[in-house]
């Protein structure tokens, strides 16, 4: 039988630790996930509070207050409603191309740093909005910032990690990301309740919290050594790497580095580079992952959750408390895939998550489809029903949270060689937005026509998605960064487009030994 998750490489191990000054580096680098978990839970929070569709979504208004009784699957079907949440990831789009250039060029830092900048200026225009066409310019300049830093922040901390620890660390943007959703929902939830109808504003406004933070982080951060030496700084990069490290001898994993780096400067035109053949899998997966993440329906519960449990019979306050509630099981099952990613690898966890969520969609559309039916009018809903419901919710986002969700950033992140990585991942990043916005702008229509048989929409794709990882996606545990590529090239599939010649074996100086760097450039084992 065919074993198509176990790749024998003989891989390196590089001599190194998890020294407090990389876990404190990664720690704040990963704070750049802060903003765009906050703005995927403030988002879906703000279009339940009456003062605010009152003020900017008069028709949804109306039809949500003019008779309870009517279709709870239509209530929120406007476009205009869904182009406010959706027009960010279209900008973050457009951005994370942009900031492919400015990453190669100036380092990982910059990027950072002016993704918070522009975050910052959408959420002050967001927070003081007067009509619909601020909150669009300032949700798209929101966007322009989540695209800087998403396609910025990944590659820093799996460049930054020891690989024996890459993905817990990298992880951490993902936790971020569930922190930030739980930040959101907790505040929406306190800021619903300010007399006056203007709680709205706080939490829209809210967001220049971290966005202060993805601004000012990056000042006191390194850059990476990949950076470094792609932009010419050897010396200093050799010195980073031995702090990072926390060790001296260093030069196994620096001379591999370099002559990435070497072979990165052969790369006139990343973009161009990425159709050729040997960069078939790589350019698959950065398209491919953000795809099938989206495709979970994951965004479609944390962007809707609120409006989603008032759909199902909540009350206004208490979806959002149910919001609260996926988003504490959320930041939760992030900490286990934290635990595990390196302990049981990258398949395990896609495939496990990929299975509960399957059938935990298959429970809530039985659920939903025996109360609501196709009319939408479910009547007085018992206790134990939206119990049910939420329990199956929550075990949903549960398997989404230790699988998909950290390992759609991660894996992707990790599997570039460094002459195009900024560009591929920028390719990754585009793509996770754009599929982000167009399940956002289709979702509440959908939901209208398809009624409760959305989910299953979304299941039949969690099946796809699951084998599509079983067979195509090799496991990346414990091998490090720069030598990845090696696993391409003895997949049951992907070697036929992966020759021993596009990804040579490097083969780094001998302990207490003189190898030059010029003799390690030109010295391979094919």
């Amino acid at each position: 039988m065919l074993d198509v998750g176990r790749i024998a490489t003989g891989g390196k191990e590089y001599p190194g630790n998890l020294t407090p000054f990389v876990t404190v580096t990664c720690v704040v680098a990963a704070m750049g996930g802060l903003s765009f978990g906050y703005d995927i839970g403030i988002s879906g929070g703000v279009t339940t509070m009456p003062s605010f569709l009152k003020k900017f979504f008069p028709s949804v208004y109306r039809k949500k207050m003019e008779n309870a009784s009517t279709n709870q699957y239509c209530q929120y079907d406007s476009q205009k409603l869904t182009m406010f949440t959706s027009s960010l990831y279209l900008a973050a789009l457009v951005a994370s191309i942009v900031a492919s250039t400015v990453t190669r060029k100036f380092g990982r830092k910059p990027s950072m740093l002016f993704g918070g900048v522009l975050f910052f200026a959408g959420a002050s225009i967001n927070g003081g909005a007067k009509a619909v066409w601020m909150l669009i310019v300032g949700r798209m300049l929101l966007g322009f910032g989540i695209g800087f830093a998403n396609q910025s922040v990944p590659l820093y901390l799996s460049e930054m990690a020891p690989y024996k620890y890459r993905g817990a660390l990298n992880i951490g943007f993902q936790l971020s990301i569930t922190v930030g959703i739980l930040v959101a929902n907790f505040l929406n939830y306190f800021f619903a309740q300010v007399e006056g109808g203007w709680g709205w504003r706080l939490s829209l406004g809210g967001a220049m919290v971290p966005a202060v933070i993805i601004t000012f982080g990056p000042l006191v951060l390194p850059d990476t050594p990949n950076s470094m030496i792609e932009r010419g700084q050897t010396d200093e990069a050799r010195e980073k790497l031995r702090m990072i490290r926390g060790i001296h001898g260093v030069d196994e994993e620096f001379n591999d580095l370099f002559a990435a780096s070497e072979e990165s400067k052969k790369v006139e035109d990343p973009w161009r580079n990425l159709l050729q053949r040997k960069y078939r899998p790589h350019l698959t997966m950065a398209i491919l992952i953000p795809f099938f993440q989206q495709l979970t329906g994951i965004n479609v519960i944390m962007f809707y959750a609120p409006v989603l449990f008032e759909t199902i019979g909540f009350k206004n306050d208490a979806s959002l408390m149910s919001a609260v509630i996926t988003g504490i099981v959320n930041v939760g099952a992030t900490l286990v895939s934290i635990y595990g990613v390196d302990k049981w690898g990258r398949r395990f966890l896609f495939l496990e998550g990929g299975t509960q969520m399957l059938i935990c969609q298959a429970v809530v559309t039985a659920a939903i489809g025996a109360k609501f039916g196709v009319d939408g009018n479910p009547g007085d809903l018992p206790k134990w029903y939206a119990i049910v419901v939420v329990l199956f919710i929550c075990i949903y986002v549960a398997g989404f949270a230790w699988s998909w969700g950290p390992l759609g950033w991660l894996v992707p992140s990790e599997i570039f060689p460094l002459e195009i990585r900024s560009a591929a991942q920028s390719i990754n990043v585009s793509a996770n937005m754009l599929f982000t916005f167009l399940i956002a702008q289709v979702f509440l229509t959908m939901l209208c026509h398809l009624r409760f048989g959305l989910f299953l929409f979304f299941a039949f794709f969690v099946l796809v998605m699951s084998v599509f990882i079983f067979f195509f996606l090799p496991e990346t545990k414990g091998i490090a960064i720069e030598e990845i590529s090696q696993v391409w090239k003895q997949h049951w599939y992907w070697s036929r487009y992966v020759a021993d010649e596009d990804f040579p074996c490097r083969v780094s100086p001998p302990k207490n030994s003189n190898f030059s760097i010029l003799k390690l450039m030109h010295y391979q084992v094919n």
